[in-house]
Order: structure tokens, then sequence, then C-alpha cells
């Protein structure tokens, strides 16, 4: 008798043993297959706003300050997802991951300039040595995670540590700059030399859509016009901003050479590339008459705003 209470009781110790270990299994399978979908709504944002930015600020400079405000607000703010591992939902945010890669990598065109022509006097002074960190630390691969056993055993810095530090060099440099311990020089051919560089940017942007419109396929199932289509738009949209920027910085130059309304069209120009959200990017034929090929029109706004540049520097160049 007592053996058989006993058999009873294990059995049913076993039963509701099984019957937890169900329902907990069952509960890990409904948050993994919540986790991705759910943690990837919460995390994707192509922060595409055409007004954000800090307002005219009376000492430093602007370009300078809105560099600063974007890699805050990318890298801080919204959470850097480039090198997310696979076990994070940022992981599979591809759109967002180029459209941030696109954004530093204008950031550090423009830190090039920073360092070469606008933060010396006359390109023949010396480096500002905080200016010279920045544009190394921008160089820094997006997709560095603390722990890579490919390359090495040891943990290493992630792309956030280094932009994170070339933002806060970034802020030392313009509180200098405020004031009067640092330079930026304000003149015509810096001005110049500043947006043939962005132009030489965006051409080779240009010749990479030219070049993907080509090799792609797939029309609306090319995987990987997409990727191509968000990396020009965030590189597009940091240009904006800068460029907004710089014309506070150099109003009285721009005034001066009546390149207001030139300036005006270029801007418009930018504006365009940002307002571009398609659902699905496709790569169609060009002249195709049921789709529309996406990396073209980004490709034609980007030519326009690179030729209104070109018309802006043959202006400062008389």
């Amino acid at each position: 008798m007592w053996e058989t209470i006993k058999d009873i009781g294990y059995w049913l110790k076993e039963t509701i043993s099984l019957k937890m270990l169900k329902r907990i299994i069952g509960v890990l399978f409904l948050v993994v297959l919540l986790y991705y979908p759910v943690g990837m709504f919460l995390v994707h944002k192509v922060d595409a706003n055409p007004d954000f930015g800090p307002q005219n600020i009376a000492q430093g400079s602007n370009a300078v300050a809105v560099s600063i405000a974007l890699i805050d607000r990318e890298v801080v703010q919204n959470s850097w997802v480039s090198n997310d591992p696979f076990f994070k939902p940022g992981y599979f945010l591809d759109n967002m991951s180029n459209y941030q890669t696109g954004i530093i990598s204008s950031i550090a065109r423009f830190s090039y300039e920073l360092v070469d022509q606008l933060g010396r006097t006359r390109g023949s002074s010396a480096v500002d040595p905080d200016l010279q960190e920045v544009s190394g630390l921008l160089q820094y691969a997006g997709d560095i995670w603390w722990w890579n056993p490919s390359t090495s055993l040891l943990p290493v810095a992630t792309s956030e540590q280094q932009y994170i530090k070339a933002m806060e060099q970034l802020i030392i440099y313009n509180k200098r700059l405020a004031t009067g311990n640092a330079v930026f020089e304000k003149r015509a051919d810096n001005l110049l030399a500043t947006l043939d560089r962005i132009s030489l940017d965006l051409g080779a942007s240009s010749a990479s859509i030219d070049s993907y419109i080509k090799t792609g396929f797939g029309c609306v199932l090319d995987l990987g016009a997409d990727d191509l289509f968000f990396n020009v738009k965030g590189q597009a949209y940091a240009y904006r901003m800068i460029l907004q920027g710089l014309r506070k910085d150099f109003e009285k130059i721009i005034t001066s050479r009546d390149i207001v309304t030139s300036w005006d069209e270029m801007e418009t120009s930018f504006s365009s590339i940002i307002a571009m959200d398609p659902m699905i990017v496709s790569n169609c034929e060009v002249d195709g008459f049921i789709f529309q090929n996406h990396l073209a029109s980004e490709g034609f706004y980007l030519l326009r705003a690179r030729t209104q540049l070109k018309e802006i520097t043959n202006i400062l160049l008389k």
C-alpha cells in the first residue's frame, strides 16, 4: 500500500514537473519569437528630420556644432546598430545601419577639411591636436564590437567608444574656438575647398549608384539596393546639415558673393534626397513601365546637388 502511494506521488511529481517544463519552454519560445520583431520595431529609427540641429550659435562653429549633435543623436540617443551582434535586434536593421554609417562618413570627410584648411591659419600653421584626433577616430570601422575572436581574443574599442571620443574632442575644440583659443578660418578659399571635398564625395556616391544600377538585379527583390540607398541618404542628410551650418559660419561671404539663391537651390536638392522614403527600394529598369527605380531617382538629385555645388565654387573662384 505504502509503495503504491509512493508511486502515485512520484507520478504526480513527474507529471507536474513535465507540465511546468512545457510551460517554461512555451514561454521561452514565445519570448524568442517576439524578441526580434518587437526589438527591431523599438530600435529602428531612420531619423531624417530636416529641422534637426542646434540653432544659430553666437560663438564657435555652427558646422562643428551640428556634427556634434549628429554623432550624439545617432551613436548615443538612437543607439548605434552597425556593430550589434546576432543576439541583438539591431543586427537585422540593415537600413538603419547603412543610414548611420552614411552620416558618420560625411562627418569624417568634413573633419578632413577641419584639419587641413578650416582649423589652421592659411594651411601653414600647426594642425590642431583635437581636430587631428577627431579625424583619426572617425575613420574607425562602424562594425567593431568589443569582442571579435576572429581578430583578437582580447576586448577592443567599440565603434561607439571611438565616435563618442571624437564627439568629445569636437566639443572641446568648439569651446576653445568660442574663447578664442582655436582657429576656424572663415575665408572664401576655405569654403571653396570644403565644398569641393563634399562635391568629390557626392561624385563617388553617384558613381556607386550608376555601377549598381548596371550590375544589380532583382528589381523589387534586389536585397542590396536598400543598403546603398540608405547609405547615400545618410550621407546626403549629414551633408545637408553640415552645409546649413557652414551657411551660418560663412554668412558674410555667401551674401557678399551673391550666392544665396544658388545655395538655396542646392539645399533643396539635398532635401529631395532625404525626403525619399520608399517602403521597398527597387532597382528595376530605369525606364520601367510599372516600378520606379529608387536608386536612379536618388542619383538624379545627388548629381543635381553636386552640379549646384560646382556652380557655387565657380562663383567663389572669381
